[in-house]
């Protein structure tokens, strides 16, 4: 209880620019710049092109939203600290419309990459892979759950009562 009364004191700079203006357009200028970036590399096709662009954006996604614990901000006493970005957007809240938002961006770029692969099976099973891999984390089933060989045992100080 002394953890969500820390969380509630102090406003997490962490998290909450993800609500701010802009926050939102950064993720299609991301894409689109991938998609330059690997499309002006020569001999690349644009089959291949467009995976690199999804896995890549996949990966960051994954990485900053659900890999990464805690804060880089002292200021908070550790009240975020076993928590990753998605847990401590919004309060912990399901279904905000910025996690609504981050959810269908995959998802869009999943179909745009599997439409502009024309739908080839080796690229569908890469891609959808990728999609599964930054989908799962998001959902609400997966809250605050660990996948304990790829990251640390959580602090038990930390786990809600469920």
């Amino acid at each position: 209880m002394e953890h969500l009364s820390d969380q509630a004191a102090i406003p997490n700079l962490n998290a909450n620019w993800v609500n701010a203006k802009g926050a939102w357009a950064i993720h299609f200028v991301l894409i689109v710049a991938l998609k330059i970036f690997f499309s002006i590399i020569p001999g690349m096709k644009p089959d291949t092109s467009w995976i690199l662009t999804n896995i890549t954006y996949m990966f960051g996604s994954y990485l900053m939203f659900h890999w990464v614990r805690g804060i880089p901000f002292e200021f908070n006493a550790g009240a975020y600290d076993n928590l990753n970005m998605w847990e401590q957007m919004d309060n912990g809240d399901q279904f905000t419309p910025t996690k609504k938002f981050l959810l269908s961006v995959p998802i869009c770029l999943f179909l745009a990459s599997t439409h502009y692969t024309h739908y080839d099976l080796t690229y569908f099973t890469i891609n959808v892979l990728a999609l599964l891999g930054v989908i799962v984390p998001k959902l609400p089933m997966s809250h605050r759950l660990r996948v304990r060989f790829l990251s640390g045992p959580p602090d038990d100080r930390y786990l809600d009562e469920r």
